[in-house]
């Protein structure tokens, strides 16, 4: 099957049930359809099948449209993190060659420096811009409108890549998993054979949709079972208690910030949540006390699921009929293998800890331009995820710790090597490293350890501000802290775990 025929063959089954709800505007399946095709008709005149086209939007209709349109035109889609700064999307644009951009009119100047300085050519089609056309600037409404020829059948196939996210590596250097048509889709079938879904359900996608999770479970999830999904673009958890009663959602995935952040707000509500069904957890730990707290306020499971976004992305999810665990991520979903491996690739038994390794239709062709990451990943057939766990005797796999030096914070991937060369570029900062701190909000989140230059005058608020001026908010550290000197080893390579233990006596 092909991405985009998760919308159309949803049209044909469910025509008038309500496919989207944003806003004010709400769109059955074959409204959704409809735009599709259009939008498409109007995107293939500007590009080429097999080329590929980056998505700089927010949670919306433009999103959902443009996401299927690109892959029913056979064009690749490269979606990115509105919140990027344009050195950082420069960065992945180009190594993607993309040919066109679609974005939104606030995000139109950060589209245009990143192309510049990318040296790319590339296409901008803008969503909801006044004037866009004085720039050169073509408003996508009017392709959705344009009496474009047809386009035909078959621009793909299930084995060429539909999707390119950028997830990055210890290196600090962005990598593009390239997700197939069938590894999307396979991820999709596979997730209906562990959640009792259907038409009658409706999720509500608060998720950024430029994310694998939210990609997957909110978006091409919904379209297979014919769901109504109702998107926000922003997280405020009083509309999103709203949109619960309002809109009758029976299923939520969230990440575990967003759910502390309903917690703290939904305890002196008096909204119905008795529409709901499930609460879907993913893309970082979920605490057990923020489980409990979860199923005791809205009065239903909570299921915590996992998976990285080289296996499109869901691995596996507790079961909504079946033992629950707390503390583990379910076991794996059908059609998905995990074992866990030593470090020379040989199985080990239940409870054992090693390396989570996964296989499957649904994990990735490799990452673009990068052979050898590629080869490294997927060592004897199996992708190996870099996380540290366990499968018990019941098949369920448990997260222990993290292989790599990842943080996660709210959900989102935040790489220290990445921040800590953002740091090195301030002309008083002469070394720095970055480790993950708990967070009660947000799970995790950075503090830099720095050493200045001799009889340096600089402020945590500026080292701070620097990072923020470079990356995106998320990735700057909360906090930082100055140090003469940071602990090497005998290869000169900074060893983290003392300074984890240092915070560790900080703390205590």
């Amino acid at each position: 099957m092909l991405l985009h025929q998760l919308p159309l063959n949803a049209a044909a089954q469910w025509p008038t049930s309500t496919a989207i709800v944003h806003k004010e505007v709400t769109l059955t399946y074959e409204e959704l359809a409809a735009k599709i095709g259009q939008l498409a008709a109007g995107l293939a005149v500007y590009m080429a099948p097999g080329s590929r086209a980056a998505l700089l939007l927010p949670n919306g209709v433009p999103f959902v449209t443009s996401y299927y349109a690109l892959s029913r035109a056979g064009i690749t889609v490269v979606p990115a993190n509105p919140l990027l700064k344009p050195a950082e999307l420069a960065y992945m644009w180009k190594d993607a060659e993309i040919s066109a951009v679609i974005a939104a009119a606030p995000l139109l100047s950060v589209a245009e420096e990143a192309i510049e300085s990318s040296g790319i050519k590339a296409v901008i089609f803008s969503v909801g811009a006044q004037d866009p056309t004085a720039d050169g600037v073509i408003p996508l409404e009017s392709l959705a409108v344009s009496n474009a020829p047809a386009i035909g059948e078959n621009l793909a196939r299930p084995d060429d890549c539909a999707v390119v996210i950028y997830t990055s590596g210890t290196t600090g250097r962005p990598k593009g998993a390239m997700l197939s048509h069938r590894n999307l889709t396979s991820n999709v079938e596979q997730m209906t054979l562990a959640l009792p879904l259907d038409h009658h359900d409706c999720i509500l996608t608060v998720l950024p949709c430029f994310h694998a999770f939210a990609a997957t479970v909110c978006l091409n999830l919904a379209c297979r079972c014919g769901m109504k999904n109702v998107l926000h673009e922003n997280f405020v958890p009083l509309r999103i208690l709203e949109s619960i009663e309002t809109q009758r959602v029976t299923v939520l995935p969230a990440v575990p910030a967003m759910f502390q952040g309903l917690l703290m707000v939904a305890k002196d509500r008096t909204n119905d949540f008795s529409s709901l069904r499930m609460l879907v957890s993913g893309g970082a730990p979920l605490p057990a006390t923020v489980l409990e707290a979860l199923e005791t306020c809205f009065r239903v499971p909570v299921l915590e699921g996992d998976g990285p976004t080289e296996c499109s992305p869901v691995t596996s999810v507790n079961p909504l009929q079946g033992p629950r665990k707390v503390g583990s991520v379910g076991p794996a979903l059908p059609g998905v293998e995990i074992q866990i491996f030593t470090d020379t690739n040989e199985p080990l038994g239940a409870g054992e800890s090693g390396e989570i390794v996964v296989r499957g239709d649904n994990v990735m062709l490799g990452y673009l331009n990068q052979p050898q990451a590629t080869a490294e990943a997927m060592q004897t057939g199996w992708y190996h995820t870099g996380d540290i766990g366990m499968i018990d005797e019941d098949g369920y796999v448990f997260i222990l710790d993290r292989k790599k030096d990842m943080i996660i914070t709210a959900g989102l991937n935040v790489y220290p090597r990445e921040v800590e060369e953002t740091l090195l570029q301030h002309c008083d900062v002469v070394d720095a490293a970055v480790i993950g701190v708990p967070d009660p909000l947000r799970g995790e989140v950075g503090h830099a350890f720095v050493v200045l230059r001799q009889d340096a005058q600089v402020t945590e608020r500026e080292i701070i501000r620097h990072c923020r001026e470079k990356l995106a908010d998320y990735k700057a550290p909360r906090s930082v802290q100055f140090v003469e000197t940071l602990p090497r080893g005998a290869t000169g390579k900074v060893v983290k775990r003392l300074l984890r233990k240092e915070m560790e006596l900080n703390r205590g």
